[in-house]
């Protein structure tokens, strides 16, 4: 499995570091990849993680809540 790089390397900046998800000890990226989520479900977590911190506290628990929608689908769809 792929895994990106540590953010706590030199030069953190917006690309390798943004501060809407650092402001933790965990990054989402970090959670999303050690528990495998998948592309909806981590974006769950991102899109919560970062609700506070970056933009429209709303729009980002919207996606959120977008996101676990279509795994909810995409579950029932599979256990029929």
């Amino acid at each position: 499995m792929f895994e990106c790089q540590d953010r706590n390397k030199p030069g953190d900046d917006s690309i390798s570091g943004p501060k809407h998800y650092t402001h933790g000890r965990i990054e989402p990226i970090e959670v999303i990849e050690d528990w495998r989520l998948g592309y909806c479900l981590g974006n769950v977590i991102k899109y919560i993680a970062r609700a506070d911190h970056k933009g429209s506290r709303i729009s980002d628990l919207k996606k959120a809540r977008w996101y676990l929608d279509r795994e909810i689908a995409r579950s029932e769809r599979d256990a029929s």
